[in-house]
């Protein structure tokens, strides 16, 4: 089981929860190491002093708050506690919202709540009472330095901690270009929407995330023992001379396009194949 990364307690009204926080989720992506293309050694990440260029230990570092141009508070992790105990060990829930309420962009990082000793009752009230209003607690937590706003939602039988974007952290909309109006061509048709939607419904599926994968890192492993096997460990590729272009549905053929879609997954399945035969961007 993984080690918790923080402990405290789930408050709401006067009940108190005990709980332990564990990361949910963990990266799988191709860690690179930097290397120097004149020798190909590793170029290490280096801590050191901006004054005097000589290396710092771990244990010399410190955290410090610039009050003014190099004027530094010093603060401890004990200090970060004393500033508001409370807040640094409570998931204090200030309401509950409907999930469907908060837009997609507002979710980040996902945790399990594992109640401690003394708290798995309160736990399992609690859990029940999210699942079965269909509603999920809204809170703020300090984990390390930073207070994040966070959503408790129901999962089995357990809790998951979700950390939310404040409204600050989100980007304005960019401006979305729009079909040109009075060009017939231009305009999305209920035919198309008709036909978009059958599409649709042909691909429609249960949830299943475990036959998704990252397809991406299974083709770089491939290409490094292509390279290893090759003995070509060392050899730079050029970049291209001119970049790949996205392909892009032309509106005359969007029609066929769909019709053609229409029924495909079913041709792939009795082919054995879980993949499109081609990728269109509409």
């Amino acid at each position: 089981m993984s080690r918790p990364i923080w402990k405290g307690a789930i408050s709401f009204g006067l009940v108190h929860i005990p709980v332990e926080l564990h990361s949910a989720s963990a990266a799988s992506g191709i860690d690179l190491d930097l290397l120097d293309k004149r020798d190909f050694a590793p170029v290490g990440y280096r801590r050191y002093n901006k004054v005097t260029g000589k290396e710092v230990t771990q244990q010399d570092i410190v955290k410090g708050y610039a009050y003014e141009k190099d004027q530094y508070v010093v603060l401890t992790d004990a200090d970060l506690r004393k500033a508001n105990v409370e807040s640094t060990q409570t998931i204090d829930i200030l309401s509950f919202v409907h999930a469907s309420d908060i837009p997609p962009m507002y979710f980040d990082q996902p945790y399990y709540l594992v109640p401690t000793k003394g708290g798995e009752k309160v736990y399992a009230l609690l859990r029940k009472t999210l699942e079965q209003s269909g509603k999920l607690g809204l809170g703020q937590v300090v984990i390390r330095t930073k207070q994040h706003l966070a959503a408790l939602i129901p999962e089995q039988d357990a809790i998951i901690l979700n950390l939310l974007r404040y409204q600050e952290e989100i980007r304005e909309l960019p401006e979305i270009p729009q079909p040109k109006t009075g060009s017939k061509q231009s305009q999305v048709s209920a035919k198309e929407v008709e036909m978009a939607l059958s599409l649709v419904k042909d691909m429609s599926e249960a949830w299943d995330p475990s036959q998704y994968e990252d397809n991406f890192k299974k083709d770089i492993l491939t290409l490094v023992k292509k390279k290893v096997k090759a003995k070509q460990t060392h050899v730079l590729t050029e970049p291209d001379e001119e970049p790949v272009e996205t392909k892009t549905t032309n509106v005359v053929d969007l029609m066929q396009l769909l019709k053609a879609s229409i029924g495909d997954k079913v041709k792939r399945i009795s082919s054995g194949s879980s993949k499109p035969n081609r990728k269109q961007t509409a």
